[in-house]
C-alpha cells in the first residue's frame, strides 16, 4: 500500500487525485495540505465532500502529517510552497511528485538538492501519454536529421486556456531543437504571416484555441514524398491525476535520485 499526502489537496488537480485515489486498491491518500485560507473544516473528506475520505486530516502544515505517509504528491500551484513541500518530505526520507509548474531556475536547484535525500520526481506534465510522445519525438527527431524533413507542431486548447503556445509545445520544441543541435530562440516560429519561404531550419509552432478541447499536440516531420504524423489527444483532465497516482506507486521505494516520467516509463 502506498500512502501519500497531497498537498493542494482542494484544487482542481488536487481534488481529481482525491476522486481517483478510490478506484485504487493498493494507493490510499491519508491526508491532505491546504493554504490556511482554504481551510474551514479540518477534515479531508467534509472539506471535498468526498465522503470516503471523512476522519483524514486537512492541515496547512505538513509538518503535521509527513509521518503517515510514503509520498507526498504537490500540486499546490505555489512554486516558493512546493520547494518549501519538497525539503520537508526529502529531510523526513518521503518520496516526492512534484507537478506544480513555474519554477525558476534557482528554484529547480533547491528541488534538484531534495533529491540527495529521497527520490524527487519533477514533470510539468503527468500524463502517461504524453511523456512518451516526448520520448517517441526525440527520437524522430535524431532519426531524421539532416535527412530534408521539416518540423512543425501544433496544439489545440479550450477557448479559456490564456498562455500560448501550451507548455507542453514548447516542452516538444525544446526537444527537438535539442536533438538538431540547435536552440529554442534560434529556430521556433511561433505562427506565420507574410509573403517568403519557410527556412529549413524553423520549428513551426502554431497554437488553436477553442470550444472545450483538454488537449491535442501533433508533431509533423514533413518530408518529400511522406510525412510522420505523432498526436496525443487528451479527453479528460483525468489522466494527470492518474499519472501522478502512477508516478507516486512508482517512486514509493525508490533511492534518493532526481526522476521524471520516462523513468516511470521506463525509458
Amino acid at each position: 500500500m502506498t500512502k501519500a499526502v497531497v498537498c493542494g489537496a482542494l484544487g482542481r488537480m488536487g481534488r481529481s487525485i482525491l476522486r481517483l485515489s478510490l478506484e485504487y486498491s493498493d494507493f490510499e491518500v491519508i491526508a491532505g495540505v491546504e493554504h490556511p485560507d482554504c481551510i474551514r473544516v479540518a477534515d479531508l473528506g467534509e472539506a471535498s465532500g468526498i465522503q470516503e475520505l471523512k476522519g483524514r486530516p486537512l492541515t496547512s502544515r505538513l509538518e503535521d502529517v509527513i509521518s503517515e505517509c510514503h509520498v507526498v504528491i504537490e500540486f499546490s500551484g505555489n512554486p516558493s510552497a512546493a520547494v518549501s513541500h519538497a525539503k520537508i518530505a526529502s529531510l523526513s526520507g518521503k518520496g516526492v511528485v512534484i507537478g506544480t509548474t513555474g519554477f525558476s531556475e534557482e528554484e529547480v536547484q533547491e528541488v534538484k538538492e531534495c533529491s540527495k535525500y529521497a527520490p524527487v520526481l519533477l514533470s510539468p506534465n503527468m500524463s502517461l501519454g504524453v511523456n512518451l510522445l516526448f520520448k517517441l519525438v526525440e527520437l524522430s527527431a535524431k532519426a531524421l536529421k539532416d535527412k530534408n524533413f521539416d518540423v512543425e507542431i501544433t496544439e489545440i486548447h479550450h477557448r479559456f486556456k490564456k498562455d500560448a503556445p501550451s507548455g507542453t509545445a514548447l516542452k516538444l520544441a525544446s526537444i527537438i531543437a535539442d536533438a538538431l543541435n540547435t536552440s529554442l530562440k534560434d529556430s521556433a516560429v511561433f505562427g506565420r504571416e507574410g509573403i517568403h519561404q519557410r527556412n529549413t531550419n524553423q520549428i513551426g509552432v502554431l497554437a488553436l484555441r477553442g470550444g472545450d478541447v483538454v488537449g491535442d499536440h501533433t508533431v509533423y516531420f514533413l518530408g518529400f514524398g511522406e510525412r510522420i504524423e505523432l498526436t496525443h489527444r487528451a479527453t479528460s483532465r483525468d489522466i494527470f491525476a492518474k499519472g501522478a497516482i502512477e508516478a507516486s506507486r512508482w517512486i514509493k521505494d525508490k533511492p534518493a535520485g532526481f526522476y521524471s516520467m520516462l523513468d516511470v516509463l521506463g525509458l
